[in-house]
């Protein structure tokens, strides 16, 4: 019994846009009804000169219709600020998938049927965080109906470019007969990845599908940007067994292209295993393309 893929969260940010107004008194004359600016006559009914701009006047003109811009300017950055302070704040992510399959380590775990996928971690300071993560599943009758993984685990940049991820999981299986058999077991994850680029991961368990015995994995993987908001995944990995489980070592792989099409990450993978993982797990190994849909917070 194998696993999932991971899904990427999305998330959008509100901004406000403040305003602010000028204005003068009026007051009619009481006979035409026009408005007249008030003011205070002059000793013996003299009028001042008509006054031409000058440059002082000019510049606290342009001072004073600069302010309310500045002030614009200033609130949108503190809002952004904010905003940035609050998603950092936050420990609490969570992610959602629907897919035409649930492939893991190129086989499907759904009978090569869509499957539905909730997720739900907390992140520490400290690198240290939880999660849960659940997926339908169909490995045929009598079988289980929904996998469940714990899971515990340790994140931190060993330098600028390195970053070094520790995980503890326990794959839990739910609602299989009792003839089935249980096929619950743990997996410690290691991944080192470089420039957010390139990963190595490393699998190990002492109870592979709770046969009590010895399984390995090793995998490699890439992901670039192609320009216009599409990128690029590409994996290779080798999953290797204890003589005694009766499976045979096999090799798997997967080429995937996706796209945030607003808060939804849109994905198209191939995947596919060798000749020995068709004997291992049957159709079931066989190559296929999924279509999924993802979103996160």
């Amino acid at each position: 019994m194998l696993r999932r893929t991971m899904v990427y969260p999305a998330g959008t940010r509100e901004k406000r846009l403040l305003f602010s107004t000028l204005g003068r008194e009026f007051e009619t004359d009481g006979t035409s009804g026009q408005k007249n600016y008030s003011h205070t006559p002059l000793p013996n009914d003299e009028e001042l000169p008509m006054k031409t701009s000058t440059p002082l006047s000019l510049a606290l003109a342009a001072a004073l219709f600069a302010l309310p811009l500045t002030a614009f300017a200033q609130d949108e950055a503190v809002i952004e600020e904010e905003a940035a302070a609050e998603e950092e704040a936050s420990i609490y992510s969570w992610n959602a998938a629907i897919a035409s399959d649930y492939v893991f380590r190129g086989v499907s775990q759904t009978d090569e049927e869509a499957a539905l996928q909730l997720g739900a971690d907390l992140n520490f300071d400290s690198g240290f965080y939880v999660g849960v993560w659940a997926s339908n599943v169909d490995f045929g009758a009598g079988g289980p109906d929904v996998e469940v993984d714990t899971y515990i685990g340790w994140n931190t940049d060993l330098s600028e470019t390195w970053n070094l991820d520790l995980m503890l999981n326990r794959y839990n299986y739910l609602g299989e007969q009792d003839g089935f058999g249980d096929g619950d077991y743990n997996e410690f994850i290691s991944t080192l990845a470089y420039d957010e680029t390139y990963s190595f991961t490393f699998g190990y368990t002492n109870d592979v599908y709770n046969l009590g015995e010895d399984g390995f994995y090793y995998g490699v993987g890439g992901s670039w940007a192609l320009g216009a908001g599409v990128g690029l995944d590409v994996g290779l990995g080798r999953s290797t067994f204890d003589s005694s489980t009766g499976f045979a070592d096999y090799t798997d792989w997967t080429v995937a292209v996706n796209r945030d099409f607003g808060f939804v990450n849109a994905a198209l993978g191939f995947y596919g295993t060798d000749a020995n993982g068709d004997d291992n797990f049957g159709d079931t190994a066989g190559n296929r393309f999924v279509l999924s849909f993802s979103i996160g917070g």
